[in-house]
């Protein structure tokens, strides 16, 4: 895999850092609803740059820009949404739904809910940390917004409460590195595993889980740090069907054991590598992972294609345009176990049953 150093890395989850700014209420309606026009306008391609995919339970597909809002498709029409028709920003981030089919568009600078015939904007409760708002109710959604925040957001069916993680037991060590410019809390990944834990991966401290009860963290140097001494982050974080978790990279695999003294205990044991063109055994760092259907891993790299983990060995997929690699940001399954993936600047790519190809409307 071709590693990319911490300048590189970092300033693509960085990208759209910026200060965090919110209303008390809710936005009811967009103006374009006010005036009886339908949302959204029909086009014929998407922007190339989509960081994330979802398909919501009706099976439309939503595509998620970095900078042009959001791109709904239902097989026969590309429908564009922006902050004209009520996002509160084009930089939309991550896709999720609650039970009843609304859907929630995480951008840098808030939460936008629809309901399928208008965008309102996620009342936030309170700037304040408190901490008896942690709580871990099945039904509650989690949001980053932004990456320089020292905590996650949950929402509970009503509002958005800001928390803050406990300090981190490598907080001072970090700390000696000198003064950055972003906060080391900052949030890259949020997973919710089989038991309805909640696990935080951080861009500079390694994972906090949150029980409901208690939290801990967990740092180790290879999860972070890459063969070039570029920090990583804690980027991905999936548990496989046996159990374990894979957290980064493959290189070792990890079972959780027990979580006390704001640290989480695990037993590890040896993950996958493949060998380099120089022969010597490499393990992927990646940026997203999903589960298929046969219950393989699929994990994506920002700029070595896509590794497939059938628990025994590492299959790789180049993804090309032409000659040139695709950076790649996320792996998306569908709800018939279709294979997509969102891309730095080359739009949507989709799994054929052989490779991955570009997605045209």
């Amino acid at each position: 895999m071709k590693i990319y150093t911490l300048n590189l890395i970092f300033f693509i989850g960085m990208i759209s850092t910026i200060p965090f700014c919110h209303t008390q209420k809710d936005i009811s309606k967009s103006e374009a609803t006010e005036n009886n026009r339908r949302l959204g306008k029909a086009v014929s391609e998407m922007n190339e740059t989509i960081w994330f995919i979802y398909q919501d339970k009706k099976s439309n597909y939503w595509f998620s820009s970095k900078e042009k809002g959001v791109f709904s498709y239902d097989g026969k029409e590309l429908i564009h949404y922006t902050k004209e028709d009520g996002l509160v920003s084009n930089q939309i981030r991550e896709i999720q739904e609650d039970s009843i089919g609304n859907l929630f568009f995480e951008t840098t600078i808030g939460v936008s809910k629809f309901d399928g015939k208008s965008f309102s904007t996620l009342a936030v409760k309170s700037e304040k940390h408190n901490s008896n708002h942690w709580r871990l109710k099945p039904s509650d959604l989690w949001f980053r917004i932004g990456f320089n925040k020292r905590g996650p957001y949950r929402y509970d069916g009503e509002a958005l409460y800001y928390l803050e993680f406990p300090k981190s037991p490598q907080e001072d060590e970090f700390n000696k590195k000198g003064v950055v410019n972003y906060s080391p809390y900052g949030i890259y990944s949020i997973y919710k595993d089989r038991e309805g834990v909640m696990w935080f991966g951080t861009t500079s401290l390694g994972l906090c889980r949150f029980d409901g009860q208690s939290f801990g963290w967990y740092y180790e140097e290879q999860l972070q740090t890459t063969p070039n001494g570029g920090d990583f982050g804690s980027r991905a974080i999936f548990e496989d069907k046996e159990g374990f978790f894979w957290l980064n990279n493959t290189r070792f695999r990890y079972k959780f054991k027990s979580q006390n003294n704001n640290k989480i205990d695990f037993e590890k044991e040896n993950g996958i590598g493949h060998l380099n063109v120089s022969g010597k055994v490499a393990y992927p760092f990646f940026l997203s992972i999903t589960q298929d259907n046969e219950g393989d891993l699929w994990m994506v790299t920002y700029a070595d294609g896509v590794w497939r983990n059938n628990g025994k060995e590492l299959i790789h997929y180049p993804v090309k345009d032409g000659d040139s690699e695709v950076l790649l940001f996320s792996i998306f399954k569908d709800n018939k176990g279709l294979l997509w993936l969102g891309t730095f600047d080359k739009g949507v790519y989709k799994f054929n049953g052989e490779t991955f190809e570009k997605f045209k409307i």
